[in-house]
């Protein structure tokens, strides 16, 4: 299980989880490896890249399938070259800041970003991954001027967002659940239209007062080009019996996801139609391939 992401985010922490419970249900030892790099496509080119025998999984968000594509001038086709297996859960994102920076709320955030135009540093997993589009679409419907600082992956780049050295990023709930309780880090809205089960005390990105920041991301399992649909619809069921148990539901749902599953082929459909509506937030976003 390929894990395109370095270890400490929701990918890697959903990576982990699909492997330990296919384990049991494929009777053979699933092993995590983490490779980080190019905003995930590193480890999304390697699985590409790599025999369709089903025995190389990438478990992956959906910025390095849908969003990747019109930013960077990659050497493989992640719509082409990936196949679809099993959409894992959805998540929001949620906006949180050092628990030392003196804001109380997301009014008070923007204020403070429009006081300090141009000094407000937001850290992001990537160029190009969904914490970057998502926080320049905050950026961009809230009317304030930030900085982006890209780090490779959600867990590098925590310690530098915890010491204030950067001052907001948005994440996946599981992301930032360890550092909740102590007050290290301050949540401020979530990305969606209901509040999250989890942290039901934080307001929705409209309660706070900017309706227009909504940011969903998808994490997936998908397998080299070629791949028999024997071997996916497998995978597909086994995953499935994964999330449909009341353990594997609790688990994600304590990473702040929401369990999603269902068949190959509509999940198929539902990379192609997401691929298709990025062109225009891309381009709205102003980023340019590289």
């Amino acid at each position: 299980m390929v894990v395109a992401t370095s270890p400490g985010g929701v990918t890697d922490l959903l990576g982990r989880t699909a492997a330990a419970g296919l384990g049991p249900l494929l009777g053979q030892l699933v092993i995590v490896d983490n490779r980080a790099g190019a905003a995930g496509n590193v480890g999304a080119e390697l699985v590409a890249k790599s025999p369709p025998d089903g025995h190389t999984l990438l478990m992956i968000s959906s910025g390095n399938i849908v969003i990747a594509p019109y930013l960077y001038r990659l050497p493989f086709d992640p719509i082409k070259e990936l196949v679809p297996v099993f959409n894992m859960a959805d998540a929001p994102h949620l906006l949180v800041v050092p628990g030392s920076l003196p804001v109380r709320d997301l009014r008070e955030f923007i204020a403070l970003a429009k006081a300090h135009p141009g000094k407000i540093n937001y850290a992001s997993a990537g160029p190009g991954t969904t914490p970057h589009l998502s926080a320049d679409l905050f950026a961009r419907v809230a009317g304030v001027q930030l900085v982006h600082v890209p780090y490779k992956g959600v867990g590098p780049a925590l310690p530098d967002l915890i010491a204030g050295r950067v001052q907001m990023m948005t994440m996946t709930l599981g992301s930032a659940r360890p550092h909740l309780p102590n007050g290290a880090l301050k949540p401020l809205a979530v990305s969606s239209k209901r509040r999250l089960a989890g942290i039901p005390e934080v307001p929705t990105s409209a309660e706070a007062g900017v309706p227009e920041w909504e940011m969903t991301t998808w994490f997936g399992v998908f397998a080299p080009q070629g791949t028999a649909p024997r071997i996916v619809h497998l995978l597909n069921a086994k995953l499935q019996s994964l999330i449909d148990d009341p353990k594997g539901k609790q688990r994600l749902m304590e990473f702040g996801c929401e369990p999603v599953g269902g068949s190959a082929e509509s999940f198929a459909e539902a990379v192609r139609a997401d691929y298709r509506a990025w062109a225009s937030i891309v381009k709205e976003a102003g980023i340019k391939p590289e």
